[in-house]
């Protein structure tokens, strides 16, 4: 017989033991430490680094534990220029998202706004999730079609890995500016954006979906939204499996360093421990705590370093019913968490275009960058008090360089009216700050297995 739960119990405990949150800018002269301690429950973890990666800040040093019903967790961050957390605001919001006014205990996850992409400041809408097969000019043909459906996009997110693709896109009536609610017009939109994920082109056409990958359109008006980034995850994680041994050649084909993962046993406490590492960057630990969550399984400790340019991150972990991965799973570990860690990694060029929004603005972008021959490989798009900021992630199908000819005959495409800014990106995109007197010593890196050990001992 199960044991009696009384949620009430639990309430009660909760309101007794509420977050705690500590920002810490004394005891590190070159970072700020985050310190976190709350009652336990399942995806706690998840949902404070969703706060943090949400603001941007980069973790290079984490120390995880939550055996038992507590949750203790310290985060050594800096900002996007490598520098400690100033801001009053930022502070504020960083204690309340994750103090006891949050609902991190709370059942409906995080309260943070950074990856729902500026909702509240969009109005009403209709969110389109799309997955399909990627191609040169397919962003350009998706905002094609719903420029010509009337529908403004607010806000977009795009994501492209092993030659699949994932966005998800915020959009109203362009005559109302409400929610497109109308069963009959959301059949038309979703019909047409299949023809075009199955590469059928702008109308007409059909089949199935011959490799069982094929296009998929979800709508949803007058929803909770989802956090972004994650759902972005939850629709490209089900390709993980169908690519298989193709994973490591693509990888080679140029997506940057392929990352070392492997799964191992700690006998003394009954752990499966997961080891990473890779290219250290931003939203690195978000990446593979949101994967391992989706994936049913627990991280009970976690250690996690910056050394130079990559990250090292030590990870014990339980599937949700208290047992260990069998050998199976482990392998199927390994093969999610390479490719969520590589499908948010970009190499070649950004190019920011910053003005006046309008009907029709990101299908003529994206046009333009097609017919210049460059493929989108990452898109952010948001609109905020009518001004437009879309980030698009560049780089040349065949893998060359992007030609500096090619960006400024984009600058004399795009209008006078966008500012156009470009810049290149590195494979290492994020750095921990250098050590320094009275700062963090990072030559050590701490072990669970090495704590387990001596225990043992």
């Amino acid at each position: 017989m199960l044991p009696y739960f009384d949620p009430e119990y639990e309430n009660f405990n909760q309101r007794i033991n509420p977050p705690r949150v500590c920002i810490d800018n004394t005891t590190c002269s070159d970072c700020t430490l985050v310190k976190v301690d709350s009652m336990n429950k399942n995806g706690i973890l998840l949902e404070v680094l969703q706060v943090l990666s949400d603001l941007d800040l980069h973790i290079f040093k984490a120390y995880i534990t939550s055996d038992g019903g507590w949750f203790m967790d310290v985060f050594h961050v800096v900002d996007k220029q490598g520098q400690k957390i100033t801001d009053d605001k930022t502070i504020k919001y960083i204690e309340k998202a994750l103090g006891p006014e949050s609902n991190l205990l709370g059942a409906k996850g995080s309260n943070s706004p950074g990856r729902s992409v500026g909702l509240h400041s969009i109005g009403d809408h209709t969110t389109i999730e799309l997955k399909g097969p990627d191609r040169t000019g397919l962003l350009s043909e998706i905002f094609a079609v719903l420029a010509d459906l009337q529908c403004n996009v607010l806000a977009a997110e795009v994501w492209t890995h092993r030659m699949r693709v994932a966005c998800v896109v915020y959009v109203n009536d362009v005559a109302t500016g409400l929610a497109i609610d109308d069963p009959c017009r959301v059949s038309q939109i979703e019909t047409r954006l299949r023809h075009v994920l199955r590469g059928y082109g702008d109308g007409g056409g059909g089949g199935g979906d011959d490799d069982g990958r094929g296009a998929l359109a979800n709508f949803a008006v007058g929803s909770a939204p989802h956090h972004v980034d994650r759902r972005l995850h939850q629709l490209m994680h089900a390709d993980v499996d169908v690519d298989g041994d193709a994973a490591p050649a693509a990888l080679a084909a140029g997506e940057g360093d392929r990352p070392v993962v492997t799964v191992e046993h700690c006998e003394e406490k009954s752990y499966s421990v997961v080891n990473v590492k890779c290219r250290d960057r931003s939203k690195l630990l978000f990446d593979i705590v949101c994967t391992l969550t989706d994936m049913q399984y627990v991280v009970f400790h976690a250690a996690v370093s910056s050394e130079a340019s990559y990250g090292i991150q030590e990870l014990y972990i339980r599937r949700k019913d208290g047992k260990t991965l069998l050998k199976n799973e482990a392998e199927r570990v390994i093969r999610c968490l390479e490719a969520a860690i590589s499908r948010r990694v970009s190499e070649g060029f950004t190019l920011e275009l910053c003005g006046r929004d309008r009907v029709g603005l990101l299908s003529d972008v994206t046009r333009v960058l097609r017919e210049h021959g460059l493929t989108v490989a990452r898109a952010d798009v948001t609109t905020v008090g009518g001004q437009a900021t879309n980030v698009f992630y560049v780089r040349n199908p065949s893998g060359q360089p992007v030609d500096m000819k090619t960006i400024e005959g984009l600058r004399g495409r795009v209008g006078q009216t966008i500012m156009l800014s470009a810049k290149s990106v590195p494979a290492n995109v994020a750095k921990a700050p250098e050590p320094a007197s009275g700062g963090l010593a990072r030559a050590s890196f701490f072990s669970f297995g090495n704590l387990f050990a001596k225990l043992r001992a």
